[in-house]
């Protein structure tokens, strides 16, 4: 895909809003949710302009519907974060124009994009909802009709009598709940619930009404939007589990140029105690390769020091990343680094909140 080409193509859908209607930008950049059944049956992406004919119930929403489509399609596994910051130019470049947005994406690795776009869009004070479908629309059971429906529902959502945004921030909806885009999780590959958010509760509940929790929603913004254009890719994931070697650890920390890696910890943070291990951390630590300390408990939190095996890592320099997910972490590292600010201001970033993916 063209980086300079934001331009793109826009399909007015048919509906029955009033002029001063929300105005509303669905992005579709691939995914489940596009896809219908050829003449052998096969799962090939549909032209979005017929989108309103798969779901003509779009047609009588009371709102103003532009669709815009990324010249290819991107199936989800092949997402790179250079589609993110696509995604973020995009976003920037049409923010005046539209009240809100939903980007329609594969499932999965749509947590990894919405934090991406969580992180990159500083100071957001309209709503960007990620949504997609297990089922693709053409086929009898399909979920993307609900998914799509109610989040333009949500997207266009304002407090009343005042008018202003109920959802400044990016999300994922899925199944009836919206999650904030920085704390989701795939967990489930069968279910239509394909999402969860374990250790922060959901933004919105969909049943015969929304149901926003708006305690839990972050405030509106009192600066501009903000786009971030760069994203730090030499970076890791290493998971530890028991047997794991020396030169396992040693290859993934020691890829050249390597400059961050997330380390999937065990329980509150804790880590083996093995000389070989403390060293292959203590020789990254020198190479300035920052470490970002991770639970692999799906509603764990990372509290180094608890326990010896976690006090080690802190000596060492590892930062703990409280009760972020993995998905998150990544995409937060990728971000943080990118800034190329000096290692003490990198650190403070990286250990504290910055778009609700830990809980302070």
């Amino acid at each position: 895909m063209p980086n300079d080409a934001l331009d793109l193509p826009l399909l007015t859908l048919p509906t029955a809003a009033e002029a001063t209607a929300p105005h509303l930008l669905i992005i579709y950049t691939g995914g489940t949710v596009g896809m219908v059944a050829n003449h052998l049956n096969e799962l090939v992406p549909m032209h979005f302009g017929e989108l309103d004919r798969q779901l003509p119930e779009l047609r009588r929403l009371p709102y103003r519907i532009e669709l815009l489509a990324l010249p290819e399609l991107i199936d989800s596994s092949n997402v790179t974060p250079a589609d993110w910051l696509r995604l973020a130019r995009l976003i920037g470049h049409h923010y005046a124009a539209f009240d809100g947005f939903v980007v329609l994406h594969g499932t999965d690795t749509m947590a990894y994009s919405a934090a991406a776009l969580g992180f990159l869009l500083e100071h957001l004070g309209k709503p960007v909802v990620f949504t997609g479908a297990q089922v693709p629309v053409g086929r009898t059971r399909s979920d993307a009709a609900r998914n799509l429906l109610t989040a333009l529902e949500i997207a266009a959502a304002r407090h009343q009598p005042a008018g202003t945004v109920r959802l400044p921030e990016v999300g994922v909806f899925f199944d009836d709940v919206l999650i904030r885009g920085t704390r989701a999780k795939k967990v489930e590959s069968q279910q239509f619930a394909a999402f969860k958010s374990e250790n922060y509760p959901p933004l919105v509940r969909a049943g015969i009404n929304l149901d926003f929790n708006d305690a839990s929603i972050r405030p509106l913004p009192a600066a501009p939007l903000k786009v971030h254009q760069q994203l730090e890719e030499k970076v890791a994931v290493l998971r530890l589990f028991p047997g794991i070697t020396a030169a396992v650890v040693e290859a993934v920390l020691g890829v050249p140029g390597l400059r961050g890696c997330v380390l999937e910890t065990y329980g509150s943070g804790n880590a083996p105690t093995a000389p070989w291990f403390l060293d292959c951390l203590a020789r990254a630590q020198q190479r300035g390769v920052l470490v970002l300390n991770v639970s692999q408990c799906e509603e764990g939190r990372v509290v180094q020091g608890r326990y010896e095996t976690s006090a080690r890592l802190t000596r060492l320099g590892v930062i703990g990343g409280d009760d972020i997910t993995t998905e998150a972490a990544i995409t937060k590292l990728m971000f943080v680094l990118g800034l190329n600010l000096p290692e003490a201001d990198t650190r403070r970033l990286l250990s504290q909140d910055l778009r609700g993916e830990i809980t302070v």
